[in-house]
């Protein structure tokens, strides 16, 4: 294991860019898919000098290539949703125990103790393949938490109407994370207030809905759940680590993870700020590559938050893809 993983999740913003060389340097030397990419773009280390001249790996190799920084049998493979008529992405990942620790930490830095609350996923396209990143995340905070209500639920509405009102009349704080269609299908069919639950939506609508702002869909779900705000976490396949949103879609990054902004026209040039293409870097992505250009459309604002606009034109629907504005 590289040295600079070692103090990957308590890193300051000075010592994020003295990683993100350390990370760029290990990644060129060990992953010969992303040193080829590079090598196509004449860059090598000696020119890279922080975060804005680091090359960003578009998305779209992890369905065309295996992308493994040092050799290695992986622990699991987790594999984007897709469609049956799209190919599937695929996170060869070395090491769980990096994962549970990137998105343990994250969940922290934004909520509390997973032990403090009862998890509900609504999660009925994820549970109903394998190899989902999403449905292993919430089952281990499932497992942290230990609350004897806990449960996933595919398209029984009424057990989990049933539950949520049990839980509502115990005072317990609740996280009801969910893809969005499910959560509209749900919010359609069942309106109960929730003032002790949390509302999590995860985006995708995989074509079993029309598209929706993310405005229309809050809004729905407030009128439904009389809640005030509705929460979202941003996500994928690729990465390890999330960002969460409290409302009104400002998502942000833990620690080890920057979200950036790329031209269209022009994709070499980034910026920490603006709107344009999103470029993000995850540095728990230690045996994979740490410095993603996704197909996703935002807006970065001066703190490092950020919001989703959309997608890029042409690029393929993705079941964690957000919704656009």
């Amino acid at each position: 294991m590289p040295s600079f993983v070692n103090n990957l999740f308590e890193l300051s913003r000075t010592s994020f860019n003295e990683v993100v060389q350390q990370s760029f340097q290990f990644q060129y030397c060990n992953n010969s898919v992303y040193r080829s990419f590079c090598e196509a773009l004449h860059i090598a280390p000696p020119g890279v000098s922080g975060i804005e001249t680091v090359p960003f790996l578009p998305i779209s190799f992890f369905k065309t290539h295996r992308i493994k920084s040092t050799e290695f049998t992986p622990e699991t493979l987790f594999e984007s949703s897709g469609t049956s008529q799209t190919i599937q992405s695929k996170h060869y990942v070395k090491s769980l125990a990096l994962y549970e620790e990137a998105f343990t930490r994250g969940f922290l830095q934004q909520y509390d103790l997973p032990e403090n609350y009862c998890f509900l996923g609504l999660l009925p396209s994820y549970l109903e393949r394998g190899h989902s990143s999403l449905v292993y995340m919430v089952q281990k905070l499932i497992e942290k938490s230990n609350h004897p209500m806990n449960g996933f639920y595919l398209n029984n509405f009424q057990e989990l109407y049933n539950r949520l009102q049990l839980l509502e009349k115990e005072g317990q704080p609740t996280i009801l994370i969910g893809v969005t269609f499910g959560l509209l299908d749900f919010a359609e069919q069942y309106q109960l207030p929730l003032m002790n639950t949390i509302i999590m939506e995860t985006g995708g609508m995989k074509g079993r809905r029309e598209e929706m702002t993310r405005e229309q869909v809050h809004l729905q779900l407030k009128k439904s759940f009389s809640a005030e705000t509705i929460h979202s976490e941003y996500g994928m396949t690729e990465l390890l680590s999330q960002a969460y949103s409290k409302g009104n879609g400002i998502f942000h990054c833990p620690p080890w993870m920057k979200v950036l902004v790329r031209d269209e026209d022009d994709p070499l040039h980034i910026s920490t700020t603006g709107k344009g293409a999103i470029n993000i870097i995850d540095l728990a992505n230690v045996y994979s590559v740490s410095f993603i250009a996704t197909d996703d459309v935002g807006e970065v604002f001066e703190d490092g938050s950020f919001r989703i606009l959309g997608r890029m034109d042409n690029s393929d629907i993705r079941g964690c893809s957000l919704l656009a504005l």
